[in-house]
């Protein structure tokens, strides 16, 4: 198994007082962790996850945390140096679990605080991969830069507003149900093309849906498989499929509007057939794809 098809098993720690600070001087709305963990599932498995505040100062956020299963550490405020010591003890925290769980092979820090880059190098020194999370405005270029990965928060919620615009795309003569299912397969592909996966099996896109939303089932969108439910988005055109020469399971090869309208390194050729469309993927980067030769058995190729 590959490296990037390998699922990895993370570790969230984050720094909820640096967040918030950068929330109150940008007077955005309140910081949303559902956002950040919707993303971060896209990556792996979530093992551990924590968050760090004195939260007699932060209730509001309490309920939220605990929704989402998050270990809430009280890390009371320093009366003398008004600052308080939740850096230290996310710092010791994060490397005694680094050492304790060598299953654990990815960190995630929630901050943009430069004081944690010690702590990046650290546990990359450790063969761990450090992934961090914070606010374009609030975040030191010292920690972004220091990071295996740096993702903005700013950039989560942009995609949140495309994926709205996708589910909203589809025909409204498809049943919402369906809509539904829709939307979970091109966000779970839109999820493996983030992290690299130049293949998308049909296994692969179902994980990453259940990771997503742990309750989803096919059936209760109509389906009596999930092969059923790649076929009808094909035949409507959500997706393009096409099968595995090998294993004869299904790939998706192109998804919500992905590859119309220009060349690329597979740009697809379809033919209308009985059953799901056939294809002919070209891959030669940079290179058109010709036209099929001579009528199909059904006619010329539709565009």
């Amino acid at each position: 198994m590959s490296k990037l098809d390998r699922e990895r098993n993370l570790a969230v720690f984050v720094d909820l007082e640096n967040l918030a600070q950068g929330f109150t001087q940008q007077r955005k709305t309140r910081f949303d962790i559902q956002k950040v963990l919707e993303r971060l599932v896209e990556k792996g498995k979530l093992i551990v996850k924590k968050a760090y505040a004195d939260w007699g100062r932060y209730q509001a956020y309490t309920a939220p945390f605990h929704e989402a299963a998050i270990e809430l550490i009280e890390i009371p405020r320093r009366s003398q140096t008004g600052k308080n010591s939740a850096d230290i003890r996310l710092v010791v925290d994060a490397m005694d679990l680094s050492w304790s769980k060598p299953h654990v092979d990815t960190f995630v820090v929630v901050s943009g605080d430069s004081d944690f880059s010690p702590l990046v190098s650290k546990l990359k020194e450790n063969g761990k991969h450090v992934i961090g999370l914070g606010m374009k405005g609030s975040t030191s270029e010292l920690l972004r830069d220091n990071c295996d990965e740096f993702i903005y928060y700013e950039d989560l919620e942009r995609e949140e507003e495309h994926d709205k615009q996708i589910a909203t795309s589809f025909d409204a003569t498809i049943p919402e149900r369906k809509r539904e299912a829709f939307a979970l397969l091109v966000e779970a592909c839109k999820a493996l093309r983030r992290e690299n996966h130049e293949v998308l099996y049909a296994s692969m896109i179902k994980d990453t849906i259940k990771r997503k939303k742990p309750s989803f089932d096919e059936s209760y969108h109509g389906y009596r498989s999930f092969t059923h439910l790649l076929e009808d988005g094909d035949n409507l055109g959500i997706i393009d499929i096409e099968r595995n020469p090998k294993s004869g399971t299904y790939m998706v090869v192109r998804f919500g509007g992905e590859g119309k309208g220009r060349a690329g390194p597979q740009a697809v050729v379809t033919t209308r057939t009985t059953g799901i469309r056939k294809r002919q993927v070209h891959r030669v980067a940079g290179r058109p794809p010709e036209p099929p030769k001579g009528p199909g058995p059904d006619g010329p190729p539709k565009p």
